[in-house]
């Protein structure tokens, strides 16, 4: 009896130290849940990559993620052309700083920040590799509420059952021709699946208890993907 209590702990400690102990949403997230937010408002994403249009990529591709899990997004277009005049289109700048101007001026209970540490295609391995960060913000204490980080393997592989060298070929071209848009919006659907529901989600207020996903995660997705 003690040698399988002493398997079972074991078993435990290792599950644990792998990362596969899951917490609660509300135990990963409070803070969704004590502030209640409603609003949201997408910062210019980050762009340390070498991909001189990511940003523009996941700007385009955040709306719908955050509209699904039930907020009032404040809209992108609008709010980008607002941060540009007002000098605030570095979202690095507040990355860290006191986020209450922007309750002030866009009515936003959150702000969601976007680093995207990596953009890389390969053909040879066919795929596109995206390290990204999410951090989402309270304007009203300035504490983070809900972060992830992560790497995505987007598979461009191609298989036609034509021979090797035609699927090669294939995949060389489908990996040049991806829609990049495509690739970010997978990005964040996966970050952001468990994303405690909002004011118009029909969860709100009653998902605390659903598991969380991973803060670090690893994830190959294709176009088939479904979160």
């Amino acid at each position: 009896m003690r040698k399988l209590l002493s398997v079972a702990v074991l078993f435990s400690l290792i599950l644990s130290s792998c990362g596969l102990k899951q917490a609660s949403k509300a135990a990963a997230y409070p803070g969704m849940y004590d502030e209640r937010p409603n609003t949201i408002l997408i910062m210019p994403p980050i762009n340390r990559s070498t991909n001189v249009d990511a940003k523009e990529y996941f700007h385009t591709t955040l709306y719908a993620p955050l509209a699904e899990a039930g907020y009032y997004v404040i809209p992108p277009f609008l709010s980008m052309d607002i941060l540009k005049r007002e000098s605030a289109y570095d979202s690095e700048l507040f990355l860290d700083g006191s986020l209450s101007q922007f309750g002030e001026i866009f009515g936003a209970d959150l702000a969601i920040f976007t680093i995207i540490n990596s953009w890389d295609k390969s053909t040879l391995r066919a795929a596109i590799t995206v390290e990204v960060e999410y951090i989402i913000r309270s304007t009203k204490t300035n504490e983070v509420l809900f972060r992830r980080e992560g790497k995505v393997t987007y598979n461009t592989s191609v298989n036609s059952g034509a021979g090797l060298l035609v699927n090669i070929a294939a995949t060389a071209i489908n990996t040049a021709v991806t829609d990049y848009v495509k690739v970010a919006r997978a990005c964040n659907g996966y970050a952001l699946k468990d994303l405690p529901d909002g004011k118009y989600g029909l969860l709100y207020g009653t998902d605390g208890e659903e598991l969380s996903g991973a803060e670090v995660f690893k994830v190959n997705l294709n176009s088939d993907s479904r979160y």
